[in-house]
């Protein structure tokens, strides 16, 4: 942040610009790849700070305690709550300054607000619980496949007792807890099954013979992957925001009552962030009380629960945008308003969609990272974080495979397509009942694999 604060704000770093605004800019080789570095320096912190800062503050609260067992369910709400606070700032109050005053104080304040993000994170310190290390989970994961392929041979005793395990209360794996035997994938089992070869009585090799725990831990983030793969056109339909919502919006009247101001089409995400501040407070104060008296279940409604609400609720903000979009078609067939730019339709009809998804958000974002947290093995935590953040990513570029492909199908014969450049020539809702169609078959795929879905089991305590 303080690097991209002096690519705007330093002569010489500074790209040079010709006239009033920041319209007439050139950067020079050197500009652009300080501002680069930069970009990509921040995309690099982010990955270290996203998937373990969840993890990390869920990691605080103590599972052998209720009522912190209990806290523990809505740290995810309020963490997520505190994240769209953030975003809200950003995307009024910084984006009002980098317009009116200047993209070196637009950049430089959330600069400092990093720095004193730094000196807070480590002034509690003294204050803070520390898993250990268990080492890289990608490896102990490698192991066990590289195990198993070497004794493909080898016969799964039918008495897992059989199968290798420390004797120990703990877990071999700092920072886990040992995992019970499952009966699934018992392919991998064969990593745990000793032979002649393996020497038991010194420590095993982990490439030969890996003990029971090892082996569930590929399990547990084998058994994740189908619940993970549903999240990707949750994604999808959450990156329509950012791309559809904007174009259909650009073609709609932006201005905010009968005054001259206009507000970018993209600013109406801003409906998305105040949809999920709204929605955190009722689900955690009104709605989890509601359920734990309804169903008995401490958290009121469990995560796969909550996730499905989500998917459920994504449908809607697909419908609601497509027939927004069939409203507008209508507007512009029987007015003749193809040749305008922007018809006369607030812009406000959007915000429905907006908020829909804000309350999806809540449901299903939060469920997973929650889920992901408490599924993954304790060693595996951070991965599965990040696992469940890389879908974000898997969206989008499946979203724009879905335009790639519906472009070049629907502009066949000289056809514009359902995305032309005049979107008053296209269909647009055409997509956005695609979505709406693929959300609901989603819907059913993830409600399967749920009923399919087994929890892990563990026994024994942290080393």
């Amino acid at each position: 942040m303080t690097l991209l604060t002096l690519s705007a704000s330093v002569p010489g770093i500074k790209p040079t610009c010709h006239g009033h605004g920041d319209e007439n800019c050139h950067a020079n080789t050197g500009q652009s790849v300080v501002c680069f570095l930069a970009l990509y320096l921040i995309a690099l912190g982010t990955g270290g700070i996203k998937p373990c800062v969840s993890s990390y503050g869920a990691d605080q609260f103590d599972d052998s305690v209720p009522v912190e067992k209990e806290h523990k369910s809505s740290f995810f709400n309020w963490f997520y709550f505190s994240i769209n606070i953030g975003a809200l700032i950003a995307s009024s109050l910084l984006v009002w300054i980098q317009n009116n005053v200047g993209w070196g104080w637009g950049f430089g304040i959330p600069a400092v607000a990093m720095a004193i993000a730094v000196v807070s994170f480590f002034s509690g310190t003294r204050l803070y619980r520390n898993q250990k290390p268990g080492g890289s989970p990608l490896t102990r994961i490698s192991q066990v496949i590289v195990a198993s392929i070497r004794k493909y041979h080898v016969e799964v005793p039918a008495d897992k007792s059989l199968l290798h395990e420390i004797a120990d209360t703990e877990s071999s794996i700092k920072g886990s807890r040992k995992l019970d035997h499952t009966n699934e994938l018992r392919f991998f089992d064969k990593a745990a099954v000793p032979v002649e070869s393996d020497d038991l009585k010194y420590s095993a090799n982990p490439w030969r013979l890996c003990t029971v725990t090892q082996v569930e831990e590929l399990k547990s983030i084998l058994r994740l992957l189908p619940v993970w793969a549903t999240g990707i056109i949750f994604a999808t339909v959450y990156g329509q925001m950012s791309t559809l919502f904007v174009l259909q919006g650009q073609t709609m009247d932006k201005h905010v009552g009968k005054s001259t101001f206009e507000i970018p089409s993209a600013a109406l995400s801003i409906f998305d962030t105040l949809s999920v501040i709204f929605w955190v407070p009722v689900y955690d104060r009104i709605i989890v009380p509601i359920a734990r008296k309804l169903t008995g279940h401490k958290n009121g409604l469990t995560q796969l629960q909550r996730m499905g609400i989500g998917l459920f609720i994504s449908i809607f903000s697909m419908v609601a945008a497509a027939v927004l979009e069939l409203i507008r078609l209508r507007i512009v067939r029987r007015n003749n308003y193809y040749k305008l730019d922007e018809i006369p339709m607030s812009i406000f009809w959007q915000v429905p969609q907006y908020f829909i998804i804000g309350c999806a958000e809540v449901f299903t974002f939060i469920g997973q990272l929650e889920f992901f947290y408490e599924q993954a093995p304790d060693a595996m935590r951070s991965l599965c974080s990040a696992l469940q953040l890389l879908t974000v990513a898997l969206g989008q570029y499946l979203s724009s495979l879905l335009v790639t492909i519906v472009t070049k199908i629907s502009t066949r014969n000289g056809s514009l397509g359902w995305i032309p450049d005049n979107l008053n020539y296209g269909h647009i809702d055409y997509f956005f009942w695609l979505l709406a169609v693929l959300s609901v078959l989603n819907l059913v795929a993830f409600l399967l694999v749920a009923k399919l879905y087994t929890y892990k089991r563990t026994v024994g305590t942290i080393r």
